[in-house]
């Protein structure tokens, strides 16, 4: 099959590349940071509609995955135009485009479009509430995607793993710091279910096999605290759990808005594909072997 990856420089893009190689044949479209990659690589401006029809007319993929986005919350705060560009506007365009072509379309939403009030599990059928600009435009989106193409995939994830740039996850924050002996904070009132971004990576193309659609939660199955979280790296790593300072996430530097419990559940998911959620120890193992393989460094070396 050949695979179409929008935000193919990001932390989910580019393993998701990486990952999908293995077994389809993938091309991935990038402003310009790719520069030796190993799949196809188009440099284009997706938020051009014209390009958009032009790759889509010239390449006819099987499936498209769109994991461009404004991800970074205080930019979307700060910038709420563009967040509302990247994360509302654009998904919409790319689902038109597909839909006309009859082409599979998956869309990379969030979990944290919950508020993180409900006190146990939140399902798909639960009433999001997004707190900040970033969890609002990427509901938006989500409904922009579900309105023009019923048929796509919305998946609301949240994932750790290696990238391009060695910073753009939770992971990479905690080994990074803890590698150089620098103290930290980890937040014990903050929830969620981090999924290893390989494991998403396959997750993703199993559904799209499975020939699901429809909305789903496509995060870890062991929901734990951000506190929890670093403590596991570091355990995982050799890293002195004790540089990490256990705090509340209301009395961080961070401005935009947090949402206290991201627990979601997989039951749907699950069942639709029929089998297990990787757990969350055997995820990160594989980001510890991958380290230890210098992948890291090797997908580091196909940016510009």
């Amino acid at each position: 099959m050949r695979l179409l990856i929008t935000g193919a420089s990001g932390l989910l893009g580019i393993n998701l590349a990486l990952e999908a190689m293995r077994e389809h044949e993938v091309i991935g479209i990038d402003r310009g940071k790719l520069k030796s990659a190993p799949f196809q690589v188009i440099r284009a401006d997706i938020l051009k509609k014209d390009d958009i029809n032009s790759i889509l007319d010239s390449t006819n993929p099987d499936w498209f995955i769109n994991c461009a986005a404004l991800a970074n919350l205080e930019k979307c705060e700060e910038d709420p135009e563009q967040a509302r560009i990247l994360n509302t506007e654009l998904p919409r365009d790319l689902a038109i485009a597909c839909v006309k072509r009859e082409i599979p379309f998956v869309h990379l939403s969030t979990d944290s479009v919950f508020d993180g009030t409900k006190e146990g599990i939140y399902t798909e059928e639960d009433e999001p509430n997004p707190p900040g600009v970033y969890s609002q435009t990427k509901l938006d989106g989500e409904r922009a995607v579900q309105q023009v193409n019923p048929q796509a995939i919305i998946a609301r994830v949240n994932f750790f793993g290696w990238s391009l740039g060695a910073k753009r996850s939770l992971s990479e924050f905690f080994v990074n710091n803890l590698s150089e002996g620098k103290n930290v904070n980890g937040f014990t009132d903050v929830i969620f279910c981090p999924m290893w971004v390989n494991h998403l990576a396959q997750t993703l193309i199993a559904m799209l096999e499975k020939d699901l659609r429809g909305l789903y939660h496509v995060v870890g199955a062991q929901a734990m605290s951000k506190y929890q979280f670093g403590v596991e790296v570091a355990r995982k790593f050799g890293l002195r759990e004790s540089l990490i300072a256990p705090q509340s996430v209301e009395r961080s530097s961070l401005t935009a808005p947090r949402s206290h419990n991201l627990w979601l559940s997989v039951h749907k998911l699950s069942t639709d594909l029929g089998g297990e959620i990787p757990a969350f120890s055997t995820g990160l193992d594989g980001f510890y072997t991958q380290f230890q393989q210098g992948y890291p460094q090797k997908i580091r070396s196909y940016q510009q």
